[in-house]
């Protein structure tokens, strides 16, 4: 007789983690290699919109043909349109960073979001953490500082942008977790997706863009991945606590160094190697900590 293995809702809060992170690395290889094509870092904005209206557009004809939501009554729940609004707040605060400062940097910055994705759980959320989550948690984030190399960093002013989209990050997740539940996840999605097309088309009012047929391939894929990542994003909220999950998050680094080494012939350094070895070991002791723990079977 077979034995049958079944997840807990914490491994599937983990797995659900991961493939986002791995959508949303896909999503942003391909964004960016439009943005290098394009030749003007600001034309991101421009993309951004472009990409917001298929991926909205995507969700719209799921809600509406295949789960027959009522778009209007959608659009009157507050709460999704809050969490949109944190959604909206963390882009606006990553993006000036990213425009402001090297993409590594705003990176390793926005990387603090598992240590406040903790200390917020555990604060608001009343969830245990253990000694051990919080060492994984730490050893994760030793591993992100071994891949951007900070030696190389010179601290100013600017660099509070990151660390404010990293704070509204967590205030989003911690939303999330508050509204969050199997039936309604796409609605979620939706009301992020369209505050996020309706900043971003603001925005690229101001700034020129040169559009190719040639982008419409990377557009197109890049908004399937990031209605997939929206997607993980919310089922991981509901499926985990914040606190179980904030080391998978880590995994972006990696999934970053091989799709930029296939897409954009990124050459991973040293240090990227073993930083990347250094997250990975970090997601696996979280597994491997709640199999003793009898949460995994």
């Amino acid at each position: 007789m077979k034995r049958k293995y079944i997840l807990s809702a914490g491994a599937i809060g983990i797995i659900f983690m991961m493939l986002g992170q791995l959508s949303f690395s896909i999503n942003d290889t391909l964004v960016k290699e439009i943005v290098i094509d394009n030749k003007n870092n600001l034309s991101i904005i421009n993309i951004l919109f472009l990409r917001g209206i298929l991926t909205t557009s995507f969700i719209f004809l799921y809600l509406k043909f295949y789960e027959k939501k009522n778009i209007l009554n959608i659009f009157k729940m507050k709460k999704y349109h809050l969490r949109g609004i944190y959604e909206v707040l963390t882009a606006v605060c990553f993006f000036t960073g990213l425009i402001l400062l090297p993409v590594a940097e705003v990176y390793t910055l926005l990387m603090t979001n598992p240590f406040f994705v903790t200390i917020f759980a555990f604060i608001f959320l009343k969830e245990k953490v253990g000694i051990r989550r919080w060492s994984a948690v730490i050893f994760g984030f030793i591993g992100v500082i071994f891949v951007i190399n900070p030696q190389n960093i010179n601290f100013n002013f600017l660099f509070i942008f990151p660390i404010i989209a990293a704070v509204f990050l967590t205030i989003r997740d911690i939303a999330t977790k508050g509204i969050a539940t199997k039936n309604n996840s796409f609605e979620i999605i939706f009301i992020t997706s369209v505050l996020i097309t309706l900043f971003s088309g603001i925005g690229s009012l101001f700034f020129e863009f040169t559009f190719r047929i040639e982008y419409l391939t990377n557009l197109f894929i890049s908004s399937i991945f990031l209605t997939a990542a929206y997607i993980f994003s919310v089922l991981t909220i509901f499926y985990a606590p914040l606190s179980l999950t904030a080391s998978s998050r880590y995994s972006v680094i990696v999934f970053g160094i091989i799709f930029g080494y296939i897409i954009l012939n990124e050459i991973p350094s040293t240090n990227m190697i073993i930083g990347a070895s250094i997250i990975s070991l970090s997601g696996l002791f979280v597994i491997n900590r709640e199999k003793k723990l009898g949460k995994i079977e």
